[in-house]
């Protein structure tokens, strides 16, 4: 489909197969315009919670964690790849920033009780303190009894303004990704260069 539509693709989460028996990878790809894999990453953060609306997850039970960042160069720029839970851990992203990443990809299936209070403010959070796009692909509606996922797919620019949002339902957003005002936020507010603690 990228190579037949000339787009980039990034395809996550997938479940991958990998050595550990009863496991997988939580996994996002990366396809190029020519339908090769240009990377994947596997999620790192597990979520094993239980969230006071009654659910339990448990992805510890049947996914084996990532131990690397992935930073993949395109001709939009560099993307740093991560997944859901991942978003909850400002490190990850700073380390992304710091191979280079210029958009930060997010795709997530966020509860509804988390998501309605947490998803924008951290989104928003990552965009501004890694002066980076995050574009955020994210699973909305009822999937069990239990699990209903919060949706409002997004993109955000470096300065943290919401350029688009799937905020009812399926949908697709689109938005501009331009170098001039990346270039322009890193220039003009150099937080990233200014770091004395790593």
């Amino acid at each position: 489909m990228a190579r037949a539509r000339r787009v980039h693709v990034l395809a996550g989460s997938i479940a991958e197969a990998v050595s550990a028996p009863g496991k997988a990878a939580n996994t996002s790809a990366l396809i190029g315009d020519d339908g090769a894999i240009l990377a994947a990453y596997r999620k790192i953060h597990l979520f094993d919670v239980a969230i006071p609306d009654g659910a339990r997850y448990a992805e510890s039970e049947s996914v084996e964690p990532g131990d690397r960042t992935v930073v993949a160069p395109t001709a939009l720029g560099r993307i740093g790849l991560s997944v859901c839970y991942d978003l909850r851990f400002p490190e990850l992203y700073r380390r992304l920033a710091d191979e280079g990443a210029e958009i930060l990809c997010v795709p997530s299936a966020f509860t509804l009780f988390t998501g309605k209070d947490h998803w924008e403010v951290l989104l928003r959070a990552r965009a501004i303190e890694n002066l980076a796009y995050v574009v955020a692909p994210a699973q909305v509606g009822r999937h069990s009894e239990r699990r209903v996922t919060f949706g409002n797919a997004m993109v955000v620019d470096p300065w943290g303004v919401v350029l688009a949002r799937c905020p009812d339902g399926e949908g697709v957003c689109v938005a501009p990704v331009s170098r001039e005002r990346l270039e322009q936020v890193r220039r003009e507010l150099p937080a990233l260069r200014h770091r004395r603690v790593r």
